[in-house]
């Protein structure tokens, strides 16, 4: 398997890059246009070695460029090729035009698409739209979408799928589903998140050969988040090393998910972890789990005495609303201690915001809308802008989640790919809470805590549909695989 880069990239970074790789270091535009087709050519062929026809569909700018390299490459390797055209390609300019030009010296074939045309052939190579796409997918376009996406054909994406944004993820109108992406000099965050997993397919970097100079000259704040190794315990440990969690929630009815965040720091290696919720549930919540140490606490007196022996609050799981939810939250977030607030405990934030250091917040995009006081479909519009703006208004750390969760610290922004639609059920989000909480209780910084309790939360997850299959996953499924990930 390929080692992918931790650096992510804007578009407007990638055209830095290159630009820089062209004007500072000389290597001209074709050629990186002709490693580019390159790349994709050996990544078809590597994926599907049995092919005997490709369908290249072009558009009107230097991702065609990318796509006539193919062509001739493949006409090149003896396969049938057929290049579909969705604007002119006369008129097409630059290196672009050269790849065109050449294409056709090599008795290559050009027809026009047309609306109503349909594609055949083993594989189809989309080269209709690069990493520049800033309006919606519209015309001629969109029709070419979606034939490529009517055809039974497999699907190789040149750079990005044409009409998903490089920036935000987000599908601009139409999209194609592509079974493979071959990206180019660097890594698009919107290969990342927001509706990319339902488009990209398997992403390949080709990083062209571009000086690793070029890269240390164009700056980025965005990166992939991977997993990283604990060291061993000390053999003289003892459950006072390793901290003391405190899970507030869990009100009538809601019981379940305070149970879940409490085990989840649990597995991930905290020492101790107390409970504080309404008393008829206190005598047993322990039941399945006597590890937890549960405590019925209905005034905030009784909470302030436990929270004198904590070292970590988790703040929100079956919390509720009402007037004991909003009594206990009052004290709790003037704690002074490091906290993980998640569900009600966010909800009840958005109604008296407040900013604080030593603190993550877990919002799915409905709960991040209510923090930022807009729809959650502005907040899914861009995912990158939304965490950036929790993060500055609510301050600490903000884990934007969703497909590609994202955690937002002071300067930069990290990306979590672990996690799939099995994930889609009630509890998850407090095995999250459960399980950042537990490793701030280790002592890990804040930001890595995040970071990391995101990653293995989502490979958890990924580790137990490997398994079972994603549908009917359930949240306590995770426990099993949490702790051995700590371990591994």
């Amino acid at each position: 398997m390929q080692t992918l880069p931790l650096t992510l990239y804007r578009a407007v970074d990638i055209k830095a890059l290159e630009q820089c790789a062209i004007q500072e270091y000389g290597i001209p535009g074709f050629e990186l246009m002709s490693r580019a087709g390159e790349a994709v050519f050996q990544c078809m062929k590597e994926k599907w070695p049995d092919i005997s026809s490709v369908a290249v569909i072009c558009g009107g700018g230097n991702n065609a460029g990318d796509g006539y390299i193919v062509a001739k490459l493949a006409l090149a390797a003896g396969l049938q090729v057929d290049v579909y055209a969705v604007s002119e390609p006369e008129k097409l300019k630059g290196d672009a035009l050269t790849a065109y030009r050449q294409y056709l010296d090599a008795d290559g074939r050009v027809v026009l698409f047309l609306q109503g045309l349909q594609i055949n052939a083993d594989v189809i190579v989309d080269a209709l739209l690069g990493t520049g796409l800033d309006r919606p997918v519209s015309g001629l376009y969109k029709m070419a979408i979606d034939a490529i996406n009517d055809s039974p054909s497999r699907v190789i994406a040149v750079d990005i799928p044409s009409g998903l944004s490089a920036d935000t993820g987000n599908v601009m109108a139409c999209a194609v589903k592509a079974a493979y992406t071959v990206t180019f000099i660097g890594l698009k965050q919107g290969l990342y998140t927001g509706q990319a997993a339902d488009y990209c397919g398997g992403i390949c970097y080709a990083p062209l050969a571009i000086p690793e100079a070029v890269f240390q000259a164009v700056s980025s704040t965005v990166y992939r988040v991977v997993g990283k190794t604990r060291s061993r315990r000390s053999r003289c440990a003892h459950k006072g090393d390793y901290g003391h969690v405190l899970v507030i929630g869990g009100d009538a009815g809601y019981s379940g998910a305070a149970i879940l965040a409490g085990e989840a720091a649990l597995r991930v290696g905290s020492g101790l972890v107390s409970i504080a919720t309404r008393a008829g549930h206190a005598a047993v919540m322990n039941i399945n789990r006597p590890e937890l140490m549960c405590h019925g606490v209905e005034t905030v007196e009784q909470l302030k005495r436990l929270l004198e022996r904590v070292k970590v609050i988790v703040l929100g799981p079956g919390l509720g609303q009402g007037a004991w939810a909003k009594a206990l939250f009052s004290v709790a977030i003037n704690a002074g201690k490091p906290q993980v607030i998640d569900a009600d405990g966010l909800n009840l934030l958005a109604l008296s915001p407040v900013k604080e250091t030593d603190w993550v917040l877990t919002p799915h995009p409905g709960e991040a809308a209510r923090l930022l006081s807009c729809s959650t479909a502005q907040v899914q519009q861009d995912r990158f802008a939304a965490a950036y703006a929790l993060q500055a208004k609510y301050g600490g750390i903000a884990v934007l989640k969703g497909a590609g969760t994202l955690v937002a610290s002071d300067h930069e922004l990290a990306v979590s790919a672990t996690g799939n639609p099995g994930m889609a059920t009630g509890g998850m989000g407090d095995v999250l809470s459960g399980v950042i909480a537990g490793l701030l209780a280790q002592g890990l910084p804040l930001k890595e805590a995040a970071q990391q309790g995101v990653y293995n939360h989502g490979l958890a997850a990924d580790l137990a549909a490997e398994k079972d299959g994603e549908r009917g996953l359930l949240a306590s499924d995770l426990m099993p695989y949490l702790r051995r990930l700590m371990n591994g």
